[in-house]
């Protein structure tokens, strides 16, 4: 049987379930100062919602649930809520937020991409990508809302794939605006690296097992993962200097387990 392209399996998995499963059970964690919407901007907004086409906002067709943490302190850790289009076989971008509710914010970006683009990649880039074998083999990631075998099959489609986040507001810091530079985000690889009560909590918020997806999972092949993805296991750890301050990277003063 010849596997569903990747462009048709997230729509189909997702059967309009978007907007009614999975959703709106995940709040910010900052309240941003500034004047309360009024009148005027509550009409404009739905006049704008009501006659203006948003074709790149339509696409946006799969949500993801995982955890990131900081390159260079794996123990600064967050949930992240991934919108997502596949702008074909091989490539992926998806807007990160802090929740999924209406008024949830915008933390970043991630774009995804297959192993043969990412082996394409000269060595300083790889660099700033990470593999998404553990996330899906850990049962971490998850696609709300959707039947399990659908989410099965998109997995098996992720599990080989290769990711480049950064986030743009922290608010994982309480930072109530988004200020500082844009930091470099890493995935997990192993057990024991994410926090067992932030999956805990995620896990209750949305109804499933991580351990249970993990056993569930089993199947799927767990393929070698290309040399220079990961670099922070190398004591290669990118990131960005704020020179604002100290940041968010380090504002722990936390090791990177592994360094």
């Amino acid at each position: 049987m010849q596997a569903t392209p990747l462009r048709f399996l997230l729509p189909l998995a997702l059967g309009g379930l978007l907007a009614a499963c999975g959703g709106s059970n995940t709040d910010s964690s900052v309240d941003s100062p500034g004047a309360g919407k009024s009148a005027k901007t509550a009409t404009l907004e739905a006049g704008a919602a009501a006659l203006q086409d948003k074709p790149p906002l339509d696409a946006l067709n799969a949500y993801l649930d995982g955890f990131h943490f900081y390159s260079g302190n794996m123990q600064a850790q967050m949930e992240a809520h991934h919108y997502c289009s596949v702008l074909n076989e091989e490539l992926i971008q998806c807007v990160i937020y802090d929740g999924n509710v209406k008024n949830a914010r915008i933390m970043g970006v991630e774009y995804i991409v297959s192993e043969r683009l990412f082996k394409s990649l000269p060595p300083q880039e790889k660099a700033l990508w990470h593999s998404h074998v553990h996330e899906v083999k850990s049962g971490q990631l998850i696609a709300p809302g959707i039947p399990q075998a659908a989410e099965h099959e998109l997995m098996k489609k992720l599990v080989g794939t290769y990711g480049k986040t950064f986030h743009t507001w922290h608010t994982d810091m309480h930072k109530e605006l988004p200020t500082g530079v844009p930091q470099l985000m890493m995935g997990f690889t192993a057990d024991g690296q994410a926090n067992a009560d932030m999956v805990a909590q995620r896990d209750k918020r949305f109804g499933v097992d991580s351990a249970e997806k993990k056993k569930n999972r089993e199947d799927i092949p767990a393929p070698a993962i290309a040399e220079g993805a990961d670099s922070w296991q190398k004591g290669k750890a990118m990131q960005i200097a704020d020179p604002t301050g100290p940041g968010p990277h380090d504002a722990h003063g936390a090791p990177v387990p592994g360094k």
